[in-house]
């Protein structure tokens, strides 16, 4: 994994949330609302096979101050809950808003969880190329397939987004390559979901 993207990323959304605290807009989301449409459609990796109060474990990469525990703790599910993040001030207020959750600021390959998630990790990109950033992608999802024994969901910017809305420092994936590489690479059961009203798409993978 590229230490100076990882670097570049955690500064930038450290920046966020010493600016914002625990909010959408200190994760650099527009609002409650899109986050809470992002977090449905990456639940769809188990709420469309687990029963309704079945039990499993989750890791949430990247998941800033924890905001996903919320819509998490809207649902009938019982979930064993992990929070990655590299930024140490998402993990800071993470757990002052969560003190009975585990919140880890690096990913451990060797803990296995039934699933895992990743909401806009992916987005910002700054000054790195298009072809670094995907490699980076692949390398992060690489990392969520080894540690994901059930399926894993992820989300980016659309490549179909339209110019005018479009900004040099965030990423635009085509959807059908990210599909294909899942395909290729993962799993036969992937989903590509890109039918909610955001400039991104979905994947989910399971296995």
């Amino acid at each position: 994994m590229n230490e100076n993207i990882l670097s570049e990323v955690s500064n930038y959304y450290s920046s966020k949330v010493v600016l914002h605290g625990a909010t959408s807009q200190g994760v650099d989301w527009n609002g409650e609302d899109s986050q809470y449409q992002r977090f449905y459609q990456l639940s769809k990796v188990f709420l469309d096979v687990e029963k309704p109060e079945a039990s499993f474990s989750l890791l949430d990469l990247g998941c800033g101050y924890g905001a996903y525990l919320d819509f998490l703790k809207s649902l009938s599910h019982s979930v064993d809950y992990i929070g990655v993040d590299i930024s140490e001030s998402m993990i800071v207020h993470a757990k002052g808003k969560y003190p009975n959750h585990t919140f880890l600021s690096s990913l451990d390959s060797n803990r296995k969880v039934d699933y895992a998630i990743a909401s806009g990790v992916f987005n910002v990109r700054q000054e790195v190329g298009d072809e670094e950033w995907l490699q980076y992608i692949y390398d992060t999802l690489d990392q969520m397939n080894s540690v994901a024994t059930k399926g894993f969901a992820f989300n980016v910017l659309t490549s179909f987004s339209d110019e005018e809305y479009k900004r040099d420092y965030l990423y635009y994936a085509n959807p059908m390559v990210l599909f294909a590489h899942c395909k290729q690479c993962y799993s036969k059961d992937v989903a590509l979901l890109h039918d909610y009203q955001l400039y991104e798409f979905t994947i989910i993978v399971r296995k």
